[in-house]
């Protein structure tokens, strides 16, 4: 079921305060790989978790990583970018 995200612009919502956003370009058991990824601290910004994430879908995701494995234990959903909505 993952494997129809591959190549996609993805978000990441995370048990800790973090999302990442990027292209997922590799599944296995222990970890997604993202590549052209923000991996973004929520306690960062004042910004709330679904602002952050509407917000990179109207301006872009924000690349501060090249490459990003996170831990699948960590995963709350994974969606494709464009399957955001901000209503």
């Amino acid at each position: 079921m993952l494997e129809e995200l591959l190549e996609q612009k993805v978000v990441i919502d995370l048990v800790s305060p973090y999302v990442c956003l990027g292209r997922l370009v590799r599944i296995d058991e222990h970890f997604l790989e993202l590549k052209n990824a923000d991996l973004h601290d929520l306690r960062d910004t004042e910004t709330t978790r679904e602002l952050y994430i509407a917000d990179s879908v109207a301006t872009g995701i924000k690349r501060n990583r090249k490459r990003v494995f996170v831990r699948r234990s960590e995963v709350v959903a994974i969606s494709r970018l464009e399957d955001v909505v901000d209503e």
